[in-house]
């Protein structure tokens, strides 16, 4: 990485002990780390859990483990406080939901750092909530069954590329290292992802 870059430089600082660094980073990525979150924590759990506490119980977890990142010199910041926030996600479907984790069409995860796949559901309500208007109520429960209809001819892996790619708005480098696949195998699965859920949305009337 560039000197230029603030995350080189703050992970340098982390490296040679400046504790300091920690909060600066996460500063950096915590609307990165917020948008994860909001998206991957289950409706099922609303007004029980916050994203928010989430966030903070993860820069918690983060400043305890900082040895552990510091020994993975390969791994992006963000990919690694990712991680944590997965991990702080499943455990927290595990006490609230049980065995009633994978109803609703959740799948099991297929992201190296084991954090919550995203379902075809999931997906749909937020792209018809980008496409339409609440005040549209039977359009939009239209639309949003052909749009999960769409997700679900998709691999479930080519939807977690959209996912990280077009919800979590991260690097393809970074939905590769995440997903434990090869930078050009990721970005030819997002496109190819892409122009597919693009077909099926302009069909039924909404574009992305």
């Amino acid at each position: 990485m560039s000197t230029s870059d603030p995350t080189a430089a703050l992970v340098a600082r982390l490296a040679a002990g400046d504790q300091t660094a920690l909060a600066e980073l996460f500063s950096l990525y915590r609307a990165n780390l917020q948008r994860m979150v909001n998206f991957r924590l289950d409706p099922r759990l609303n007004g029980r859990v916050s994203a928010s506490d989430v966030v903070q119980e993860t820069y918690l977890d983060a400043v305890k483990r900082v040895p552990h990142f510091l020994s993975k010199p390969e791994m992006p910041f963000y990919v690694w406080l990712r991680l944590l926030a997965g991990q702080r996600l499943v455990d927290l479907h595990r006490q609230h939901l049980g065995a009633r984790m994978r109803s609703v069409g959740r799948e099991v995860s297929i992201n190296r750092d084991g954090s919550p796949s995203a379902a075809s559901a999931c997906l749909a309500a937020h792209l018809v909530g980008e496409c339409t208007s609440p005040s549209r109520a039977v359009e939009r429960a239209e639309l949003l069954a052909k749009v999960e209809e769409a997700l679900e001819s998709l691999e479930p892996i080519d939807r977690e590329v959209l996912s990280l790619r077009h919800f979590e708005e991260l690097s393809n480098a970074d939905t590769a290292a995440i997903l434990g696949i090869e930078t050009a195998a990721a970005s030819k699965r997002y496109l190819r992802a892409l122009h597919r859920l693009k077909t099926a949305l302009a069909s039924a009337g909404c574009e992305m």
